[in-house]
This record gives C-alpha cells, sequence and structure tokens, in this order.
C-alpha cells in the first residue's frame, strides 16, 4: 500500500480554494494534478496554485494512474457523470455536495464505486468535525435527553445582480436549498439518527431566474420528533441550530464551518435547571478534516464518516423539499 494519496482536482471551481490548503498540508497527502477543458486555465491555475501536473481535460486526468483521488467540484448537475467516470477509471472520489440531484444519479454513482471498489462520499466537511461528532456524542450518551426538535438555518446574500452566478442557474441545478439548505437538512438527519424524515412540508420564494432564493422546511420524524430548517440567499449572513431534549438544549452558534479561521469553536448545553456548560472544541480545519477521512479510508481501510446510505436519506428529504414546495402539499416519505 502507497503511504500518501495523490490527488486531482476534477475542475478549476473557487471552491477548490478551500481543499487546497488541507491537502497540501497534509503530511499523508499530495496535490498531483488539477484538471480544466481549457488547456491555458489549466496551466494558468496550476502556475499560481503551485500544482505540478495540468489536464487538458477531465478524461485526460482520469486516465493517468498517477491519479489515486479526485474531488470533484463541478456544478451540481455534472457530478453524476464525473464521478461514474472517476470510479469506472478507478479513483476514489470525494464528491461535492450535493453528491446527486435525483436517485437515479445517485444510485447510478454508488453502483460505479460498488463495481469498481473505490471509495466515494459527500464532502459535508462540518460532519467530519469533532464539534459535530461531539454533538452527536451528547447526544448518544444522554446529555440532552429525548430529543424532541432540531432548528438550523443558513442564509448569506446573493444579489439578484449576479446573475451567471452557478447557484443561480436552474439548468445546473442551482437554488439555496441545494447550496445551503442542505446542511441543515443534512444535520437534522444525523442528528435525530432516523434516517429521513416520514413527511416533509416546505415553502419556498424563486427568485428572478427560477431558482429558490430561500427555503423554509417542516420535517416530521418517528416520535413526533421535528425538525425546522431554512436557507436563502436574500437575508444577510446567518447560521446556527438548535437541539432540543426534554433534558437539555444544544446551542450550536458555528455549525457549518467551525475552526476555519483559526478560533476554537464554542457550543453552550443549557441543563434542565437552568445552568449552562460552554463545550469547546479547539481549532481544526473541516475542509482538512474531510482529507483526513479519505485518508483513512484509502490507506488504513476505514469506512466513510458519511456512508452512502446516509447521503441517500439527505437527499430523499431534499427532494421531498422541491416537491412540497412546488406543490404546496405534505409529502410523504
Amino acid at each position: 500500500m502507497p503511504d500518501t494519496i495523490r490527488w486531482g482536482l476534477l475542475s478549476t471551481a473557487r471552491i477548490n480554494d478551500a481543499l487546497i490548503g488541507p491537502i497540501q498540508k497534509s503530511p499523508r497527502s499530495e496535490l498531483y494534478g488539477v484538471a480544466s477543458r481549457d488547456r491555458d486555465k489549466a496551466q494558468s491555475y496550476a502556475l499560481e496554485k503551485k500544482i505540478e501536473h495540468a489536464y487538458d481535460s477531465y478524461e485526460d486526468m482520469l486516465a493517468d494512474p498517477a491519479i489515486d483521488a479526485v474531488y470533484i467540484s463541478l456544478p451540481n448537475s455534472l457530478h453524476c457523470e464525473w464521478a461514474v467516470k472517476a470510479a469506472e477509471a478507478g479513483k476514489h472520489i470525494l464528491c461535492e455536495k450535493p453528491m446527486a440531484v435525483t436517485l437515479d444519479e445517485f444510485d447510478r454513482m454508488a453502483a460505479a464505486a460498488a463495481a469498481s471498489n473505490v471509495t466515494l462520499f459527500e464532502a459535508f466537511m462540518y460532519l467530519h468535525h469533532p464539534q459535530t461528532l461531539h454533538a452527536q456524542q451528547l447526544i448518544r450518551e444522554g446529555k440532552l435527553g429525548a430529543v424532541q426538535s432540531v432548528q438550523s438555518w443558513f442564509h448569506f446574500y446573493l444579489p439578484p445582480e449576479r446573475s451567471t452566478n452557478i447557484r443561480l442557474n436552474a439548468g445546473l441545478s442551482g437554488g439555496s436549498l441545494w447550496d445551503v439548505g442542505v446542511y441543515p437538512n443534512s444535520l437534522a438527519i444525523t442528528m435525530i439518527g432516523q434516517g429521513a424524515p416520514n413527511s416533509v412540508w416546505a415553502s419556498q420564494i424563486v427568485g428572478e431566474s427560477g431558482v429558490d432564493v430561500a427555503m423554509r422546511g417542516q420535517l416530521l420524524f418517528d416520535n413526533n420528533v421535528v425538525a425546522q430548517i431554512s436557507s436563502g440567499f436574500r437575508t444577510p449572513f446567518r447560521e446556527g441550530a438548535f437541539i432540543v431534549g426534554d433534558a437539555g438544549i444544544l446551542h450550536i452558534p458555528e455549525p457549518w464551518k467551525p475552526g476555519l479561521t483559526g478560533r476554537d469553536s464554542v457550543m453552550t448545553l443549557t441543563h434542565r435547571d437552568g445552568s449552562v456548560e460552554s463545550i469547546t472544541t479547539p481549532a481544526i480545519d473541516p475542509y482538512l478534516c474531510e482529507v483526513q477521512a479519505m485518508e483513512a479510508c484509502i490507506l488504513d481501510g476505514a469506512a466513510p464518516v458519511i456512508s452512502l446510505a446516509q447521503s441517500r436519506e439527505f437527499l430523499r428529504s431534499v427532494l421531498a423539499h422541491y416537491e412540497s414546495a412546488a406543490s404546496g402539499q405534505i409529502i410523504k416519505l
């Protein structure tokens, strides 16, 4: 077995910047190459980012036996095509969220990964972070008692005049739920621990380009556990999460990118008697956590932190939100 992973970036998307530093800093990873459909763009990007190899097509990167794993940061609508091709080429895959935008796409990706015996998981960096893992541990240990509800949100302002932004492109599966709403959706499902909800009711605000610029959803799980989530492009930045149990309330002020700026992250646990406990997680880059997760899978034989079964439940819930918002009806899963 090799002792390092040679990574390839399948696109020159801006979101790559979050992963480049962690890959380059990790002793068990090497940032080997970047691919673009434009030769000049690939070469200038590689020079700027200090990446040794540039490929003038995605196919050329996938054909190179030197590449062990790829990070797919293409638009949402292209994830399935290139994840399947990467798997068929024997590459391990870290796929940007959402991994797929239909269940058929998801199942094709999962089948291709299984057939080639490669690792495939969804790039929810926060689910790999110690803060999130600690929150899950608190729930398992009964520190919150029986969980009754989860509220979480992720919003930022994206001006309508930025109409060329892929987040506003309906043809590329844009929209606030696909972009940032998948975070509170996945958090609720993860913390409640029952898989996808039994039913979903959602409402949306559709913007000028035809995508949702706001989505608000209520998810009902077994035993009357409820989650309320929201996402949007038309308010100032705001984030947060509350997990409410009959013995305690956990507040996560910075759930999505804890530790990214080098500051420790702090959760607060309010107990039934009114006392408040601060829980500090030392700063660590959440994107480094997902790089290390891929290293553990490839080099150590570990299972992914986010299983494909879990990601499929995330997707079922998102699709139910869109169906409910379009129809005005409660959707039973």
